[in-house]
């Protein structure tokens, strides 16, 4: 069964404009069918100093992969693209950073993976493009509304 997903995903390394499509592109090739991108967003880093501001999105897809299934996916993206760890769990520069906002209308808690996404309520980056797909997230609530419609 096919589940609506929202994806958050920035990056501040190299060619972000490229970046940003090639994600895109890659997870429409390998984890589901990308339905909606909102515009990119121009932001300062979040949660640590860098001279290198990010370019953010959000997108709507569709996918049959489980939550664990669908970030190790993800992960796998992040890795191809070049990707490194983070030290700590540090934030740092990225080329790409895929993260899941919202699985349905789902809640899901394991240690590594938290849905909706635990900080996304205080992130702009996330904030301003979920809501330019308002037809899916309650603006005061930012609550998933599990229905896509073209």
């Amino acid at each position: 069964m096919e589940t609506i997903v929202i994806l958050s995903l920035g990056t501040n390394l190299g060619d972000k404009e490229k970046n940003l499509k090639l994600a895109i592109e890659k997870i429409n090739q390998n984890v589901g069918l990308v339905l909606k991108v909102s515009n990119h967003l121009v932001t300062e880093p979040w949660g640590f100093e860098s001279n290198n501001h990010f370019l953010n999105c959000c997108c709507i897809m569709k996918t049959e992969f489980k939550p664990t299934d669908l970030i190790e996916k993800l992960k796998e993206i992040e890795f191809d693209m070049g990707r490194n760890n983070p030290k700590h769990n540090q934030y740092q520069d990225r080329i790409i950073d895929l993260d899941i906002i919202f699985y349905g209308n789902q809640l899901f808690r394991q240690e590594n993976l938290v849905i909706p996404h635990k900080n996304f309520r205080k992130r702009d980056f996330v904030l301003k493009p979920l809501l330019e797909l308002s037809n899916l997230i309650d603006p005061e609530t930012f609550i998933f509304i599990d229905q896509f419609t073209k």
